[in-house]
């Protein structure tokens, strides 16, 4: 072999798998690694005194020239020839790395692979929970006590903080049982990679006993519905919140995807020759998500913002929607389903099959569940295509929701009454209505805006709701309490 020049390196080719060296004919032992991907790294090769073949990699080329990595092997070489090993400067510098250090090498080179969404959780555990309580420990001492320690301090809020992130806008970290049970599952993968990086021998994570966590599965009756949809319609209508909002929280229901898909939905994906959206990425991977005409109606009704590729762009109408966790508390507190969950529209969307008859296996592959025994718990609410039954789903959820009039008065509902004419309902100003503000409420009640805020004031007027910063009154309250003031005098 020629002695290594800059020549002779920069001529070496990536090989298509594997390894390529070229050794120096100089100096023995010293020489350059090339792999598939074509970064070449110089290295030396020597022997321990217990006969084992070691490398020691000195740095990549165009960082060192040939003569500065030759330099720099003629020294590591004339340490072995010592007796010393240079490597083992390096494991006992590895053995020295701090948690806070091993989670950095954990994120950047195990979840490379990973989802840009699983990496977000995981750093978010990290940076939140495990670098302040743990990070300065040695990933080598960590021990099983000290992550029983971290799990009871993590719940306890010990690393609770709140975050000024913009203007008006703050992060509260909170803890608590859950965020304890995660930070912990985030801490057992990291622990896990050190193991194969060889930094620990033994994962101190395993045994520890998590918080149990209760199975929160809520399933929305067809009177719930049609309070849910009466309050999206009303907010609306009041232009009290997003349009983006409202319709996602629609689809949510009328689609039975995760809140994710929904969100980062693009328009491109949306198929509406077949009636389904193409998602190239999900929880569980590509799917195809077939969809009702109803939801499909929805998608097509959105207002696109010229150059943003999202159904539902996000604030100032660039990228996407990210936060529809307080649009929902506001709609949901007003239908009166304060302990109902975004993700729970899932569930009523798969309890809905599950009543119409739809098997298991028609619900699961509408749901892009990857195992039979997720979908298993909607067996309790059934004893048919997937198109068929998102069809007849969606249409079904959007009945009760009152986007889609119906032919006969749905059972449990409340028959919908007419606005007056020329009046402004919450609904609209023609369409059938159940729902009016204050100034149409005065009118029908005859009485003035101002009697009506000190009837409120007092809490002896009829009985009204408020969606974000505007009160609304259900006709059939006003109704019951004129009857009741005409009855008292």
């Amino acid at each position: 072999m020629p002695r290594l020049s800059l020549k002779s390196v920069n001529a070496l080719a990536a090989p298509t798998r594997g390894d390529s060296f070229l050794w120096d004919d100089d100096l023995k032992g010293f020489g350059v690694r090339v792999g598939v991907t074509g970064v070449k790294t110089y290295l030396v090769q020597f022997r321990t005194l217990d006969g084992a073949t070691r490398r020691h990699a000195l740095g990549r080329h165009g960082v060192l020239t040939p003569e500065a990595a030759r330099k720099m092997a003629v020294v590591k070489l004339a340490n072995v020839a010592q007796g010393l090993d240079p490597s083992a400067e390096r494991r006992a510098a590895r053995g020295a790395m701090t948690v806070a250090e091993l989670c950095d090498l954990y994120v950047k080179v195990r979840l490379a692979t990973r989802k840009p969404s699983s990496v977000v959780a995981a750093q978010a555990d990290i940076d939140n929970h495990i670098k302040p309580l743990l990070g300065g420990k040695l990933a080598a001492d960590l021990a099983a006590e000290d992550v029983d320690q971290f799990l009871l301090d993590v719940a306890a809020g010990k690393s609770a903080k709140r975050t000024k992130t913009r203007p008006r806008g703050v992060s509260r970290v909170t803890g608590g049982k859950g965020a304890a049970n995660s930070a912990v599952g985030v801490l057992a993968a990291a622990m896990t990679f050190a193991i194969r990086k060889k930094l620990r021998p033994d994962n101190p994570c395993v045994g520890v006993r998590k918080f149990p966590e209760k199975k929160m599965e809520r399933f929305l009756s067809p009177a719930e519905l049609a309070r849910l949809g009466e309050a999206l319609a009303a907010a609306e209508a009041l232009g009290v919140e997003s349009i983006y909002a409202i319709t996602a929280i629609r689809l949510l229901m009328l689609t039975g995807c995760r809140k994710n898909e929904i969100l980062t939905c693009e328009r491109a994906w949306v198929d509406a020759h077949n009636s389904c959206l193409r998602l190239p990425d999900s929880k569980t991977g590509a799917k195809i998500v077939h969809i009702g005409a109803a939801a499909l109606e929805a998608i097509l009704a959105i207002p696109e913002i010229p150059g943003n590729p999202y159904l539902l762009p996000g604030r100032g109408g660039a990228g996407h929607l990210v936060d529809l966790q307080a649009a929902w508390e506001r709609v949901r507190d007003t239908a009166g389903l304060s302990d109902v969950r975004l993700h729970d529209l899932r569930h009523a969307f798969a309890s809905l099959g599950a009543n119409g008859g739809d098997s298991l296996l028609v619900i699961g592959a509408l749901l892009g569940h990857q195992s039979a025994k997720t979908t298993q718990r909607y067996a309790h609410l059934s004893d048919h295509p997937q198109k068929d039954a998102a069809d007849r789903i969606s249409a079904e959820a959007a009945r009760l929701m009152g986007l889609q009039r119906p032919t006969a008065t749905a059972a449990g509902r409340a028959e919908v009454v007419a606005a007056p004419p020329g009046m402004k309902g919450v609904l609209g100003a023609v369409i059938e209505t159940r729902w009016v503000d204050t100034k149409a409420a005065s009118a029908i009640l005859g009485l003035t805006i101002p009697t009506l805020q000190t009837y409120r004031w007092m809490g002896t007027g009829p009985r009204y709701r408020k969606i974000g910063r505007s009160v609304v009154y259900a006709l059939g309250d006003l109704d019951a309490w004129r009857a009741q003031a005409t009855q008292a005098a």
